[in-house]
C-alpha cells in the first residue's frame, strides 16, 4: 500500500553545474503533473513527463533547478538583462520607490535566468542519461516515502476495521432481548386498543412477519465479509485505494440498514460507533494511491 503524498530531492553534478530535483506529491483523483525544467531541459519534457508518469496517481509538482559552480563559462544575456532593469526601473518609479542604478544593477545580475552557460548549447547526450539516472534516483526516493506512508495508513485502518468488527461482534447479547421486546410493545399496542381473546397463533404469525422484516442476519454476515475482503485487499493488492473506497461504501451501507432496523438503544449505540469508525477511514481513503 502507498500513499499519494511524498517527498524527495536529490541533486548531482552534471557538465559543471549543480543539479536539483524536487519532486512533491498530494492526493488527486487523477494524474496531473506540473513541471517546471530550465530551459535546456526543455527538449527532454516528454520523457521527462514519461518517467513521472509512472507514479500513477496524484497531484504531482517537479522542479530541476540548476546551480552555476564557481568558475563555470558563463555570459550574460544582454538584451534580456536590459529589458529586465528598464521594467524594474519602470516598477520602482509606479510604485513611487527609491533604487539606485547600482542596486537596480545588482538586483539584475543576481537573476539566474539571464545567466547562459557559454560552455555548451542546451544539454549533451552523455549529460542528458546522467541527469536521467538523477531523475530516476529521485523518483525512487519519493516511492519509498510514499510507501513508509502507506504503512502508516495501513496500521490506522486496521485499528479502525478491528474496531468495526469489535462492535459487529457485540450486536448478538442484545437480540434476544430485542425479539422481547417487540412481542412486549406488540401485546401493549393490542391491550391499549382493548383488544379482547387475541390468537395467540395469529400473533405469533404477526410477530415472526414483523421480525423478519427486521432481522439483520443477513446484513451482519455481508459486513463480516466486506471487513474480510477490506484486509485482503489492503494487505494483496498495490494501487488498491480506489477498491478499497468501493468495499468501504459497501460497509457503510450494511451498517446504515442495521441501524434503520435495530429497533433497540444498544444496537443503535454500536451502529453510530461503527459509523465512526468507518468514516476515519473513509477521511484517509483518499490519500491511498
Amino acid at each position: 500500500m502507498k500513499s499519494m503524498t511524498g517527498f524527495a530531492k536529490g541533486q548531482k553534478e552534471i557538465g559543471g553545474k549543480i543539479m536539483t530535483v524536487e519532486i512533491k506529491t498530494l492526493n488527486s483523483k487523477q494524474m496531473d503533473a506540473n513541471l517546471k525544467l530550465p530551459a535546456e531541459l526543455r527538449e527532454h519534457e516528454l520523457d521527462i513527463r514519461a518517467m513521472v508518469n509512472r507514479l500513477e496517481r496524484g497531484k504531482i509538482d517537479l522542479s530541476v533547478s540548476e546551480e552555476y559552480k564557481e568558475g563555470s563559462a558563463r555570459k550574460l544575456n544582454v538584451s534580456a538583462a536590459a529589458e529586465r532593469l528598464k521594467e524594474i526601473k519602470e516598477f520602482a518609479a509606479s510604485q513611487c520607490m527609491t533604487m539606485s542604478d547600482s542596486d537596480i544593477l545588482a538586483l539584475v545580475m543576481g537573476q539566474s535566468d539571464l545567466w547562459e552557460d557559454s560552455s555548451s548549447e542546451g544539454m549533451g547526450e552523455a549529460e542528458w542519461r546522467e541527469m536521467q539516472e538523477l531523475m530516476a534516483a529521485t523518483l525512487q526516493e519519493l516511492d519509498e516515502t510514499r510507501k513508509h506512508e502507506g504503512t502508516i495508513l495501513k496500521e490506522d485502518f486496521k485499528k479502525h476495521v478491528d474496531l468495526i468488527e469489535h462492535y459487529l461482534g457485540e450486536i448478538p447479547q442484545y437480540e434476544k432481548e430485542r425479539i422481547e421486546t417487540a412481542k412486549e410493545r406488540m401485546r401493549s399496542y393490542l391491550s391499549d386498543a382493548a383488544v379482547k381473546d387475541v390468537d395467540e397463533n395469529r400473533f405469533e404469525q404477526e410477530l415472526i412477519y414483523y421480525l423478519e422484516k427486521l432481522d439483520i442476519t443477513e446484513e451482519k454476515v455481508r459486513l463480516a465479509k466486506h471487513i474480510n475482503y477490506f484486509r485482503q485487499v489492503m494487505e494483496q493488492e498495490e494501487g488498491s485505494g480506489k477498491k478499497l473506497g468501493f468495499i468501504a461504501q459497501e460497509m457503510g451501507r450494511e451498517i446504515n440498514t442495521t441501524g434503520s432496523k435495530a429497533n433497540h438503544v444498544e444496537i443503535q449505540r454500536l451502529v453510530v460507533a461503527m459509523k465512526d469508525e468507518l468514516e476515519k477511514i473513509k477521511e484517509q481513503l483518499g490519500n491511498i494511491l
